[in-house]
């Protein structure tokens, strides 16, 4: 056993991963010694560009595809020598929609809590269907429903045996603005009561909006996990932007000490500082722009978005 995997979880981790690497006789490595828990009752968002290895990351935790190093604990179940248990816990909602299109809404639905040994509870599976807007469609078959009932069908089919981690994986590429917001609706009621929420998502509002923690991932390995408040703050910027009343040819040596960008028109002077900084360094840059006879006469502030800091940690920029 490695150091890693000795390790012991927190005591509110629901998942652990441990030293996890995938590599295939390609040659391609798809995960390299990944190290992540998740929180009890938490909304955790996995980020990063296409061929990451979130999907990958997802499917190991799942116990879709065996891991080539390391370890995965569910809720103290390890996923491979205690695979039923872990298993048991765990909901997924893939990114393809990939179901059996010849039967009725009801009765996959119903087929999916079977299969983890679920005592029939029809009481349950209505609530899930109501609550995706879906039990007036509960006896039409799968193939004659639209893309976005579709895919509320594979959040239906995951949340059937009542887990208490979900993983939704893109859940709400292609579809409409509609279900997106029905969607995460029922993500916070499911976070209320207690249930772990594992997303990935290529949009990253929804991300800012929803998770608790936002973890990146690149090229198979954890960039960085942190609470999104505390990431914002971290790594964030903040831009005063001042539209000048007469255009400057080069920033005065008397502001130096301010980090000052001028337009190549002159026109306007950007000061960028952290979102941790104090900002008094405004008020004592907008004092000396009066000392130094130089007005302005409008004046622009903003700040990072998340899209900003995932674009920056990715390019390796942060």
């Amino acid at each position: 056993m490695s150091p890693l995997e000795a390790t012991p979880s927190s005591p509110d981790a629901i998942v652990s991963v441990r030293g996890l690497s995938k590599h295939y006789k390609s040659g391609l490595q798809a995960l390299n010694k990944v190290d992540l828990e998740i929180r009890r009752g938490e909304i955790f968002a996995l980020l990063g560009p296409n061929g990451a290895g979130k999907t990958t990351l997802i499917s190991i935790i799942c116990g879709i595809v065996n891991g080539s190093e390391g370890s995965v604990h569910v809720d103290g179940h390890d996923i491979v020598h205690d695979y039923r248990a872990a298993r048991g816990l765990i909901g997924l909602v893939p990114q393809e929609l990939s179901t059996d299109a010849f039967e009725t809404v009801w009765a996959t639905v119903k087929f999916s809590r079977g299969l983890f040994g679920k005592a029939p509870n029809p009481v349950h599976l209505e609530r899930i269907l109501r609550d995706l807007s879906l039990w007036e469609k509960k006896d039409s078959k799968i193939m004659a429903l639209s893309g976005g009932m579709k895919r509320r069908v594979l959040i239906a089919k995951a949340l059937a045996h009542e887990p208490r981690v979900l993983f939704l994986d893109e859940p709400t590429a292609g579809v409409d603005v509609e279900l997106r917001h029905d969607m995460w609706e029922m993500v916070r009621r499911l976070r209320e009561s207690g249930v772990t929420i594992i997303l990935t998502t290529h949009y990253i509002e929804e991300a800012e909006q929803m998770a608790d923690r936002i973890g990146v991932i690149n090229r198979g390995e954890i960039v960085l996990v942190e609470e999104k408040h505390t990431l914002m703050q971290k790594l964030g910027k903040k831009q005063l932007t001042l539209s000048l009343q007469s255009p400057l040819a080069a920033v005065p040596e008397g502001l130096s000490e301010w980090p000052l960008d001028l337009s190549d028109d002159g026109q306007c002077l950007t000061y960028t500082f952290d979102t941790q900084g104090n900002d008094t360094g405004i008020a004592m840059l907008l004092r000396k722009l009066g000392e130094l006879g130089i007005d302005f006469k409008d004046l622009h502030s903003s700040e990072s978005s998340l899209e900003d800091i995932f674009v920056s940690l990715v390019r390796g920029g942060v």
